[in-house]
């Protein structure tokens, strides 16, 4: 697999590692094996379909060594457990081939539960379950699992060690300055079966964080608030209680599939979807709705941008949850951020009335319906009480357009997030746009054929770039088939330095650093975002809400007010200077 080349300029923004597993698959006793014979003709199957992924890898987590402490935790709660129970505790030693054991009836479960799936997408006419494939798939699912004392969890990352060897030369200087640890990969049971498949659109420069963020190293592959996990990590773990490793899509530039695989070792490779160029997000979505209807008819599709930062998990998932009720009922929903502020930045749309009180879809110029076989007869006011029609998506509006917005309480910020049945947005597409609906369904039907990349190579460049706003959501609403679900937590989109640097932590009246805090001097100066990515001693005086970045190739400065332009002098720069944006 071709790994991302980053430009050499950036050693700050600190990474979080990927799975550090042991250098070699352990070499099985050739003494008689006590496991069943079904599991072990099951996993030599396996390993000789798949020997980098197979039954090897899925025991390498289970040596007591290689544990990360999880392993003596657990001892500790049996310990504690048998002392409350009057047994006497269990001695905190256990060989190998005891934590075999004791996971096998969970590898059992999880390999039937694996078969039932293949067999649903086998009758679905999927290639990817045929028989010749189903050991490749069960190989690369189950891989991204361990099994530790009867417990399925997903595999946390090293927590010490690093990705950044392949990272700018400012993605490194950072890391090595910040404050923050690098944090693995939640420990997960198995999620809630949902029918949710969370695809994570992945692209775009972010210009205007430029020079941190590059063509080829973008924001989503940095950590930009100094906690451990870049944003595309971080929308990950927030993503995976919802839907399990193996329901996670992600849509990427061919040019950032290594540095995508490199942070997320546990994403399958089946379920990265490589854009041969930048095509706006609804030819990025689009085209996992194609696949994943191919997949899974009935899937449930939820789209979340790589790069947004969001606090509040609970009122997340809560959201997303009301949000998947809706979206089976056969609208297409869209999750609606309560404003903090009169913002220019972000789109908004303005709620209707409760779902609650409607009982099918109706076309506000006919008065017929229901529009879809589904209708929204299917939707349970009780599961869904918050659920709204959304009466219009209005663009960026100018500051005192905000303000009145605010002041009515019927309008939320457009985050971009938008849960829908696959089949129903194709069958929105189609409508709207039918030829791009039809290039995409010609590619997703190449897509796991050897014709996939000539017909990829052929069709891509004839699609339309459109957002998916723009294409379905507006007419969608129009006829009265989007639905919002507003929301309390969070969240941020990190377009630019002025909101990166409300993110960032500041003394009253100092201006935020990201990066090594001993490089930089201030006096007099407030309300700014300094970033001393190069190494050099930066210092400011009696400016305020200025804006410094310096990175070892190129130097930025602005104020927070201009933040917003910083995409002007990016245009400019690529003229003379290519290589650096």
């Amino acid at each position: 697999m071709k790994r991302a080349n980053p430009p050499p300029h950036l050693p700050f923004l600190r990474q979080a590692s990927p799975i550090a597993f042991p250098p070699s698959t352990p070499t099985l006793s050739p003494t008689p094996s006590p496991l069943p014979a079904p599991l072990i003709s099951i996993a030599d199957e396996m390993t000789q379909n798949e020997s980098a992924l197979g039954l090897g890898n899925l025991l390498k987590p289970l040596d007591a060594n290689a544990s990360n402490g999880h392993a003596e935790a657990r001892s500790e709660q049996q310990q504690q457990l048998a002392q409350a129970q009057g047994q006497a505790p269990a001695s905190s030693a256990q060989d190998p081939l005891s934590l075999i054991l004791a996971g096998m009836g969970d590898l059992q479960k999880e390999i039937a539960r694996l078969h039932v799936r293949m067999d649903d997408m086998e009758r679905n006419g999927s290639p990817a379950a045929s028989p010749a494939m189903r050991p490749h798939a069960l190989a690369r699912a189950i891989s991204t699992r361990s099994f530790r004392g009867g417990e399925s969890r997903s595999r946390p990352s090293s927590p010490d060690k690093t990705s950044s060897g392949n990272a700018p030369a400012h993605v490194n200087a950072l890391a090595r300055s910040s404050n923050a640890l690098s944090q693995p990969a939640p420990l997960l049971a198995t999620p809630p079966d949902l029918g949710l498949w969370c695809v994570v659109p992945a692209g775009g420069a972010g210009t205007r964080l430029w020079p941190l963020s590059r063509e080829s190293y973008p924001k989503f592959l940095l950590d930009l608030v100094g906690r451990g996990r870049t944003l595309l990590q971080s929308t990950w773990d927030r993503l995976l209680p919802l839907a399990g490793a193996d329901r996670m899509i992600i849509v990427t530039g061919t040019a950032h599939v290594g540095g995508v695989s490199d942070q997320l070792p546990e994403l399958l490779p089946d379920n990265v979807l490589a854009e041969p160029s930048p095509k706006e997000s609804m030819a990025a979505i689009g085209l996992a709705a194609a696949v994943l209807a191919r997949r899974d008819p009935d899937a449930v599709l939820g789209s979340f941008a790589a790069d947004h930062i969001i606090s509040g998990r609970d009122a997340f998932e809560s959201a997303v949850k009301e949000a998947v009720v809706v979206a089976n009922a056969g609208y297409l929903v869209t999750i609606g951020i309560a404003p903090s502020y009169p913002s220019t930045g972000f789109g908004y749309i303005k709620l209707g009335e409760l779902l609650a009180q409607k009982t099918r879809f109706v076309d506000p110029q006919t008065s017929e319906g229901p529009y879809t076989a589904e209708g929204s007869s299917k939707l349970d006011p009780a599961k869904a009480p918050n659920a709204r029609r959304v009466t219009e998506f209005k663009e960026k509006p100018d500051a005192r357009t905000a303000s009145a917005y605010l002041s009515t309480g019927d309008y939320r910020w457009n985050g971009g997030m938008f849960v829908v049945k696959a089949k129903i947005l194709l069958e929105l597409l189609s409508s709207s746009m039918p030829a791009l609906h039809a290039g995409l369904m010609e590619i997703a039907n190449a897509w796991e054929t050897s014709s996939r990349m000539e017909v990829l190579g052929r069709v891509w460049p004839t699609l339309d770039k459109i957002a998916i706003d723009h294409a379905i959501a507006e007419p969608a609403a129009k006829a009265g088939r989007v639905a919002v679900v507003p929301a309390t937590f969070g969240w941020d989109d990190v377009g630019d330095f002025s909101s990166l640097a409300d993110l960032l932590p500041a003394e009253k009246g100092e201006a935020r650093v990201l990066g090594d805090q001993k490089l930089v001097i201030t006096e007099n100066q407030a309300g700014g975002i300094i970033v001393p990515a190069s190494g050099r001693t930066i210092a400011c005086l009696g400016v305020d809400d200025v804006v410094v970045v310096d990175c070892e190739d190129a130097l930025l400065i602005t104020t927070r007010a201009r933040a917003q332009d910083v995409k002007k002098i990016v245009a400019r720069t690529k003229k003379n200077f290519p290589a650096l944006c």
